[in-house]
């Protein structure tokens, strides 16, 4: 009798501790569903041509750099030849125009201009006698004009001689330097712009992932908003969740949670919260029950821990986690 007595308070009191327990593990614990969202990338050219290699298939393994597409170079190499041989020229120009005037080009104005002085010389030398023999009654009046109209002529001569001599060593005016340089500039601009649209006709690959969808093919013409690749990126992976308003202050970005799948239970995925939102919204259709679709929840993104890439996307998830209180 004592016997049956004792065996049952222990059994009483087993009873008392495991519920207790359970209880207490479920108090401290938060279960959420929620989806797999991993992030796609749609890859294209910035600027237009004509598809000259696909390097992938749909479902490849592609790496961080890796060459995915390229367009015919041609147009681009040649606009970019000449953006070079236009700054050539316009370096040439503004080094002529910095630099003043070559010292053959100076002496040969000097040149000019004493052999317009030589020949002025000579032409008042002329009339003088001209001039001269003219009151004597020795020459012609026709004579004498002819003579005072080649001095008016040389003389005329000469003076545009040195005025292209005073320019010559003068040099270039500050304006003419000034829009020299501008089209240097300008040159040198293209020149990038042109480097750059060349530079533009390869598509390397941002991440790691797996090719999802390839939707052109080699031959056909593109322009800067047509997509060729839809890329699936190994990371990061994240999990869409809601968590209701009574439980929001149970959890913080940052803590550590459990991820598993239907397909695993028994192999659960780590990871943590990332973000938590603001802002309330009404409950996803998708999410839960249609008696809770209209609560107001939070939208929560779990980042989770993937290196064998087993999740995929829209995948429903369950997340368990240890909660503050």
């Amino acid at each position: 009798m004592i016997l049956g007595v004792i065996a049952v308070v222990l059994m009483a009191c087993l009873y008392f501790v495991i519920t207790y327990l359970v209880r207490t593990r479920e108090t401290h614990t938060l279960v959420i569903y929620g989806n797999v969202d991993i992030r796609q990338v749609d890859l294209g050219f910035r600027v237009s041509g004509r598809l000259a290699k696909m390097v992938f298939e749909e479902g490849d393994e592609v790496k961080t750099g890796d060459l995915v597409a390229a367009l015919d170079k041609a147009p681009y190499e040649a606009a970019l030849a000449t953006a070079k041989a236009e700054l050539a020229q316009a370096e040439a120009n503004y080094a002529k125009l910095l630099y003043g005037n070559r010292p053959q080009e100076i002496e040969e104005a000097r040149a000019t201009v004493a052999e317009r002085q030589a020949a002025f010389d000579d032409a008042v030398i002329i009339l003088k006698r001209q001039s001269e023999q003219l009151k004597v009654g020795s020459t012609s009046q026709q004579a004498y004009d002819d003579a005072l109209a080649q001095k008016l002529q040389t003389e005329a001569l000469l003076k545009n001689a040195n005025e292209a001599l005073s320019l010559e060593e003068e040099g270039f005016r500050k304006e003419d330097i000034e829009a020299g340089r501008a089209v240097r500039e300008t040159a040198r601009a293209q020149l990038e712009s042109a480097q750059i649209n060349l530079n533009d006709t390869e598509i390397f690959s941002p991440s790691d992932g797996i090719m999802l969808t390839r939707v052109r093919e080699p031959g056909a013409i593109v322009d800067p908003l047509s997509v060729v690749y839809t890329l699936s990126l190994h990371k990061p992976v994240w999990i869409r969740a809601y968590v209701s308003e009574t439980n929001l202050g149970r959890i913080k970005p940052g803590m550590e949670v459990s991820v598993t799948t239907d397909a695993n239970p028994d192999k659960p995925f780590k990871g943590q919260i990332g973000f938590i939102s603001p802002q309330a919204e009404f409950t996803p259709k998708t999410v839960e029950t249609p008696e809770l679709r209209t609560d107001l929840v939070y939208r929560m993104r779990i980042l989770v821990d993937d290196p064998q890439s087993k999740l995929r996307q829209g995948m429903p998830v369950t997340v368990t986690i240890k909660t503050l209180n």
